[in-house]
Formats: C-alpha cells, sequence, structure tokens
C-alpha cells in the first residue's frame, strides 16, 4: 500500500494550509493510500544549524523516520513574501536525502492575495535537489480567506476538481515511481 505523510507549512491555528492538506489527504485516503499528516503546530522542531542529530529534540527523529518510512508526499505551505514559509523550509532543512530521495511529491500554496506558482516553484526547486519526483499536477488557492466554508469545505467546484485530480495523480505516479500496490 501507498504510504503519504503530508505537512503542513503554517503554524497558524486557524490555518488555510493545513485545511487544504487535511482535504486531499482525505481524498488520497479515499483512493487506498495510507496517510499521515505530521502538524508542525505540535512538534517541537529546532532552527536548522546544519548538525547531524539533535538529541534534545526527539520530533526531528521522529519527523525524519516518518518521511523516511513514506513513498510520497504532501507539502502545503503559505506564501509569505513570494516564498514559502520559513516553518516549511525548516522542516525540510532538518531532514537530508536520506530521508527525502526518492520520494514523490505533490504540492499545494495558499496566498491572501491573487494566486501564483513562487512557493510552488520553490518547493519544486528544493525537492528537486534532494532527488524527489514532483508530479505536475498542484494547487495554488489565491485568496484563501475566500476559499473555504466555515466548515471547512472547498467552496468553488472548479478548485475541488482539481483536489481530487492531484490527489489521484500523486496516488498513481506514487505507485508507478516507487513500485507500491
Amino acid at each position: 500500500m501507498v504510504k503519504i505523510v503530508g505537512i503542513g507549512g503554517s503554524l497558524r491555528s486557524s490555518s488555510y494550509s493545513q485545511q487544504a492538506l487535511e482535504i486531499v489527504a482525505e481524498r488520497v485516503g479515499a483512493i487506498g493510500a495510507e496517510v499521515e499528516i505530521l502538524d508542525l503546530r505540535t512538534l517541537q522542531l529546532p532552527f536548522c544549524n546544519g548538525e547531524k542529530e539533535y538529541p534534545e529534540y526527539p520530533d526531528v527523529e521522529k519527523m525524519r523516520e516518518t518521511v523516511k518510512q513514506a513513498d510520497g508526499l504532501i507539502l502545503a505551505t503559505p506564501e509569505y513574501h513570494g516564498s514559502i514559509s520559513g516553518v516549511m523550509k525548516n522542516a525540510l532543512d532538518l531532514m537530508s536525502f536520506e530521508h527525502l530521495d526518492g520520494k514523490v511529491a505533490g504540492f499545494i500554496s495558499v496566498l491572501g492575495g491573487q494566486s501564483n506558482s513562487n512557493a510552488l516553484n520553490h518547493l519544486r526547486l528544493i525537492l528537486r535537489w534532494v532527488h524527489a519526483w514532483v508530479i505536475p499536477e498542484q494547487i495554488a488557492i489565491g485568496q484563501a480567506w475566500n476559499a473555504f466554508s466555515d466548515e471547512g469545505k472547498i467552496l468553488d467546484e472548479k478548485l475541488s476538481e482539481r483536489f481530487d485530480k492531484f490527489a489521484q495523480s500523486l496516488v498513481e505516479n506514487t505507485r508507478k515511481i516507487r513500485g507500491c500496490s
């Protein structure tokens, strides 16, 4: 079975990035993949300083091992100042090729303003650098404050369809690339 790990790159309690991640994780699970979400809001992670080990931060090893055991990743980040969040970058910096090499990844960015692809492109560069495989489908949600209902559902049908296609592509490509059933 395909195992997918989702990581949300926001620390806000009412994070739209986290909402988007949970929606796509549910859809990935409905297709038959095992999904686990690593909630960075609950992990105690230090700022990456280039050390190999962080013994006083057991959540670093927990995150690394969870990702290492996964076949694929969903990374959801708010776009801050034209790039990924510092929290997402730090989490990725705490991992290395050992954890990320060969993973199949899909990306979601959430913006308060107009939709663009800056954060998505930056994630592509980072994940390509550590030898991950990035699916062509990606989701950028502009004006996020207007994209979700109070219950956390996607309001726009076309955006909802993009979530379905994203989930399908992630699972299918993970099966192909990782040789999973």
